[in-house]
This record gives C-alpha cells, structure tokens and sequence, in this order.
C-alpha cells in the first residue's frame, strides 16, 4: 500500500482547483447519481481539503490506515531512512515492532511517533544552539550553528 501513491496529472490540475474553491466555501455535500445528497463528515471534510490542497502544490499523496503494520523496507522509506538504519534503531529500542516469523513490522502509528519525537528534539537542539549563540556562546564571525536560522 505505501508504494501506491496518488498524483494529479497537469491536465486535471484545473479540475482540482475547481473542487478546492468549492471546498473553501463551506461544509460540501456529495450527490448521487439519481440526486440524493448526503453531508460530508467533519473529518472526510478536512481530509478532502487537506489532500486537495497537497495536490495543488504538487505533491503525491498516500493514505494508509492508521493500524497498518509496515515492513522494514516501508517504514524506512516513509522516514526516509535505509532498512539498515531503521533495523538499528529497532534493535537499540527506538521503535517497538512485532515479529511474524522471523520479519519485523511496524506499527504505523509507532513510525509516525518516532517521526514526531525526532523532529521535537531537532527543534530543540536547533533552539538551544540559537539561544547560545545569541548570548556569544559562539563567534559571532562564525555564523549561528548548523540546524539554526539567521
């Protein structure tokens, strides 16, 4: 499933930008083909407006059920790591998984929380090298620490 991306050609590019403005006016409705209405749920509405806007940005778009149990191979990819790299940080404990036979899986929820802790203590290394530097921890010809913004 995680290799199944979707995508918005350029020739459909025009049609998505009609949805998006339909989407940005209000809570939508679907109609059926004998013209029955029902109302979008408050989460299928925000999911439609998020992929919709993704899209238009051009980017690709996968859905993958929260509970999904990953191979090594695809949890790698989603975090944009090696299967070598991502089996290391198994072994030392970084992530729990689950044996079937003698391959591991991933809880997707467990990949995405990894992903969260990650960039939270990236944030806040970035943070600490910044407030050093401002308080002339670094040489100031040196520029703020790598990771930080100027």
């Amino acid at each position: 499933m995680v290799h199944k991306a979707v995508s918005i050609r350029l020739k459909d590019a025009a049609k998505l930008q009609g949805v998006g403005r339909l989407l940005g006016r209000g809570r939508a409705k679907l109609s059926g083909p004998k013209g029955e209405n029902v109302s979008i749920p408050e989460p299928l509405y925000s999911l439609l407006k998020d992929a919709v806007r993704n899209l238009a940005q051009g980017r690709s778009l996968l859905l993958i059920p929260e509970e999904k149990q990953l191979t090594t191979q695809e949890a790698g990819e989603l975090l944009g790591v090696s299967r070598p790299f991502l089996i290391r940080l198994l072994d030392a404990g970084e992530m729990p998984y689950s044996l079937v036979g003698k391959h591991r899986r991933i809880q997707l929820s467990d990949v995405i929380a990894y992903s969260k802790r990650k960039a939270e203590r990236k944030a806040a290394l970035d943070k600490m090298a910044r407030d050093a530097y401002e308080a002339g921890l670094y040489d100031k010809g040196a520029g703020i620490p790598e990771g930080g913004e100027e």
